[in-house]
């Protein structure tokens, strides 16, 4: 496994403003609520913090996000062990020890791996190590001998922002706790159009005992704004910089705090500090804190994770990968891991929608639902190898709902913010999609009655159309198909009938002048046709052009082709859609794999009739779109998608239409590859002479009966048993194959 993979946002490598991977190498466990992780940067479009090509560190935080496009949040509790003069503001990515209390770092000594993180910190001489629990983690310093040691902590750093408020208070001679209030006026989660209000406790134990401790205050004006370019400013780093120093002090609340603590060390000396965080409540992050980590053992914390990561990632083995493909996909399943993670504390405690304390045991409280990406891979994967996963987001977005009082389905959920980030309603996919597979523990009737809400307040419903997007309009008209099947399954047939109606509302935005997807206006009139017709970024759509979006219709292929003028048409526009697309597969106007929209688009060809070049695609964009490398994600991970495309593809299954229980067959990187399903059975796919050339299936057995259907349904999968497939360097074209 290998964490640094996707660690990048350079937007001038990735070729647009999106940037890379913005993945992050620190430590956590799987669906930890806690990731230790050093930050390089807090402003910009940097989700993580972190950016691999950055020549310093500013800190290690307690909290990190993973894979996000917008501009981000959390990195919150931001430690940072100095020597020297005291410095309150950690200076510029570009900068030194002179300008700030950040760190440049030497490169060859920044190793990651499952659950442990460790760097050399240059301008310090300092070494760092970092290894985590579910809610706590821990953080291990050599020092040089020096008069003047510390370990300060930056109260108020957030990624896309600043915290609004804090506190912190010496609880004994070892030991601090206190809250950083987190709200839309600092910043953060789509620097404050996201939407997040959330606060973390902490409590934090340190290995050498107090000496020398003080808190810095920043004073930072009232009618100062607190937005990311506010903080990123010369001026406003410069309140940081003049912030006042009160030593001994035991108690403080303010705008913009810091604490630390000073010592001498003696040349390699360890100290190590480890802490709780919580959501709910300081006493919620000291249980959380001695709860997992009782001991100062760093090393037992370590190999806990080692151990919690192994029997994760056991879930599937592959064999006859190469040493790249094994850590392509095992850091690709890791990936898949992160989120959406766990805010409940140990003693079940969470932190609910009213800001109120709520207590579960019947589900995890779970946060980060990036739904507009997740639904195409990233649940459907789960669906396999971890359904109480999906249960416990179900449950999460529907009480959610109910302590909101909002009564719909929040389709991008960051710590209880309704943040309406992206469009579509991918709740209702996720909803419907598990319960067409069997996960149903959670109030199906008021998961259902929620559904109808969200459909009903974002959807097509009033015009048949959304008026000005194409983008909107077709993944409204999914949507609705995904709730006609739920209405459907729990026998409301006027409603399954009413929104399968609706769900052929993509027809009403196909021009028959131009044969493509066109906005309309709110009277029914066209948008005007631009120059460049369907290759128009932004026409109608979001992140892509009408060329990529209009693929989007997973529910009816058949009523697709027949707009589109058939199988032999469809054929075709497809196969220029990806032979045009650039052999790197980095941001660009055709396939763009780099982005969500397009990922169901490669398995389109087995509907049409032509599995071959759904196994000649696949192969091509698992070989060229993923890497061993820091660069090895062509666009943002996406909180898990972009992985999870990777995974399935690759071990040959991967769904056109969540909502439906049908995985498409294509052609597996690997000999073999097992999944340890929940239930305790294994499902295998097996790749008979399957080799780099030989990538097209011959024949197919399915538990050693022959199998001529291009799709495997989900229970066939959760039943145990084999597919095995017969591979060749020529596509079987006379194979009569079933396709739904």
């Amino acid at each position: 496994m290998n964490p640094f993979i996707g660690a990048s946002t350079s937007a001038g490598k990735a070729g647009i403003y999106h940037g890379l991977g913005k993945t992050f190498p620190g430590a956590t466990t799987p669906f930890g609520m806690v990731q230790v992780s050093p930050n390089t940067i807090t402003g910009g479009d940097n989700g993580s913090g972190y950016s691999y090509e950055h020549s310093s560190i500013e800190g290690f935080a307690f909290t990190q996000m993973s894979g996000i496009g917008w501009f981000g949040d959390l990195g919150n509790f931001l430690v940072m062990p100095t020597t020297g003069k005291l410095k309150t503001f950690a200076g510029k990515p570009d900068g030194a020890n002179g300008d700030g209390y950040r760190s440049r770092y030497k490169k060859e000594s920044e190793k990651a791996s499952a659950g442990y993180y460790s760097v050399k910190l240059s301008d310090y001489n300092i070494g760092v190590e970092a290894t985590a629990a579910a809610h706590s983690g821990m953080l291990r310093f050599t020092f040089p001998a020096n008069k003047e040691s510390r370990i300060q902590i930056d109260l108020a750093r957030r990624v896309g922002g600043t915290s609004t408020k804090q506190y912190v208070k010496i609880v004994d001679s070892q030991t601090i706790q206190g809250w950083m209030q987190c709200t839309p006026n600092g910043g953060g989660w789509g620097n404050g159009d996201g939407k997040a209000n959330y606060t973390v406790y902490f409590y934090a134990r340190f290995s050498k005992p107090f000496k020398n401790t003080g808190v810095w205050s920043a004073s930072i004006p009232d009618t100062a704004s607190r937005k990311r370019e506010a903080i990123e400013s010369d001026y406003y780093q410069q309140w940081i910089a003049d912030a006042v120093v009160t030593k001994g002090t035991k108690e403080k609340e303010g705008k913009h705090l810091g604490f630390y603590t000073e010592f001498e060390t003696k040349t390699d000396e360890v100290v190590l500090m480890k802490a709780g965080i919580s959501f709910v409540s300081m006493n919620g992050a000291k249980e959380n804190l001695e709860t997992e980590i009782g001991s100062w053992d760093f090393d037992a914390t370590h190999s806990k994770a080692v151990s919690l990561w192994n029997k994760a990632l056991n879930v599937i083995d592959i064999d006859g990968a190469t040493s790249d493909q094994k850590s392509i996909f095992y850091t690709a399943l890791y990936h898949t891991m992160i989120d959406p993670r766990i805010v409940t504390d140990v003693d079940g405690n969470y932190m609910g929608g009213d800001h109120k304390i709520h207590h579960s045991t019947s589900f995890k409280k779970r946060t980060i639902f990036s739904g507009w990406d997740v639904f195409r891979s990233q649940f459907p994967l789960q669906t396999i190898i971890n359904p109480a996963l999906v249960n416990d987001m179900i449950n999460s977005l529907v009480t959610l709902a109910d302590e909101t009082d909002s009564s719909y389905l929040e389709r991008w959920e960051l710590l209880n913010a309704y943040s309406g980030c992206m469009l579509g309603n991918p709740a209702v996919v996720v909803l419907a999609d598990a319960y067409a597979k069997g996960i149903r523990n959670y109030d199906v009737e008021k998961a259902y009655r929620y559904a109808v809400n969200t459909n009903e307040r974002f959807g097509n419903g009033r015009l048949g159309y959304d008026p000005g997007s194409i983008a909107k309009t077709l993944e409204y008209a999914f949507a609705d198909w995904c709730l006609s099947q739920l209405a459907k399954e729990l026998h409301k047939e006027t409603d399954s009938e009413k929104f399968y109606q609706r769900s052929k509302s993509y027809k009403n935005i196909w021009d028959t002048t131009h044969q493509w997807f066109r906005p309309r206006k709110e009277d029914g009139s066209w948008e005007p046709w631009p120059d460049e017709g369907r290759m128009t970024d932004w026409y109608g759509t979001f992140e892509t052009n009408p060329y990529q979006q209009g693929w989007f219709i997973p529910h009816d292929i058949p009523g697709m082709v027949a707009l589109m003028g058939g199988k032999e048409k469809v054929i075709a526009d497809l196969e220029n859609f990806f032979n045009k697309t650039p052999q790197n597969f980095m941001w660009n106007s055709y396939y763009n794999h780099a982005n969500e929209p397009v990922h169901h688009v490669p398995f389109l060809f087995n509907k049409l009739g032509v599995p071959w070049l759904t196994q000649k695609w696949t192969r091509i964009i698992c070989d060229s779109a993923y890497h061993n490398s820091v660069e090895g994600l062509v666009g943002n991970e996406d909180v898990g998608q972009m992985s999870a495309w990777y995974v399935l593809a690759s071990i040959g299954i991967h769904p056109v239409c969540p909502g439906s229980t049908s995985f498409e067959i294509t052609s597996p990187l690997f000999k073999r590859a097992s999944i340890r399903l929940p239930n305790g059975k294994k499902f295998s796919v097996i790749a008979k002479n399957n080799s780099s050339s030989n990538i097209y299936i011959e024949s197919a057995l399915l538990n050693g009966k022959p199998y001529d259907n291009s799709y495997i349904d989900y229970f066939d999968i959760m039943k145990g048993g084999s597919l095995e497939l017969k591979m060749s360097d020529k596509p079987n074209k006379s194979r009569k194959l079933n396709d739904e």
